[in-house]
């Protein structure tokens, strides 16, 4: 069956399909020898595509929950330390899922599933993500309201549901999926970030201690895919 490129090569687990979709617009991208462009169509079943001089074969889907560690970059990028994937021995390819920046630990899912990336990531779905936030000092009740009626940054307005533990520590639910959003919404404000862990996506929550990682089950793929 025939279908975008782009599609074909975020699901053989490649890459996602916005970066296959930067490949094909620089013509890294080949279908029986002939370079493409954005939209065409292909039979991974039939046809030969290669990105670059990698041959993009079928995969089986796999999908990934990691609790992780400080320090461990969410990149394909074999130039870093230590990347998430040194985490997870398994022999088909994978990709993190959205971001979580070096310091900032919890829930990450890595899949080989262009489809359900896009689903986890893209801003149209509104997929909210849940923090444990740690501040450097208590928050006021004026800032929360700010935080919950919305503050604006660079990007745009963002506003947070906000649950209170401690003055100085929160619980943050967010649907942006912007780069450092929730450091650079408290900091707006005047509050720094001391420790910054995701514990949910959607309904799914994070149940695996730091470092580990687990499959998830098909209810839990369906559940996040709605």
């Amino acid at each position: 069956m025939e279908e975008r490129v782009q599609k074909i090569i975020s699901n053989s687990g490649y890459c996602s399909r916005r970066k296959a979709e930067e490949f094909i617009a620089a013509g890294k991208v080949r279908v029986n020898g002939r370079i493409i462009k954005l939209g065409d169509k292909a039979d991974i079943d039939q046809d030969e595509i290669y990105v670059n001089t990698f041959l993009i074969e079928k995969n089986n889907l796999v999908y990934i929950m990691l609790n992780k560690p400080k320090h461990y970059e969410a990149t394909l990028s074999k130039l870093v330390e230590k990347s998430v994937l040194d985490l997870i021995p398994i022999d088909q390819r994978i990709f993190p899922v959205g971001r979580l920046d070096k310091n900032t630990t919890g829930l990450l899912l890595l899949t080989n599933d262009g489809d359900f990336s896009n689903k986890i990531t893209h801003p149209r779905y509104e997929k909210e993500k849940t923090y444990f936030v740690k501040l450097d000092k208590k928050i006021s009740d004026e800032d929360i309201k700010k935080i919950e009626e919305g503050v604006y940054l660079q990007d745009g307005k963002i506003k947070a549901k906000v649950k209170i533990y401690h003055r100085d520590q929160l619980e943050v639910t967010i649907h942006e999926g912007k780069k450092w959003i929730i450091k650079r919404l408290f900091f707006k404000l005047g509050y720094y970030v001391k420790e910054l862990s995701r514990t949910k996506i959607g309904n799914l929550r994070m149940d695996v201690k730091i470092g580990k990682w687990r499959f998830l089950t098909n209810k839990e793929v369906q559940d996040l895919m709605k």
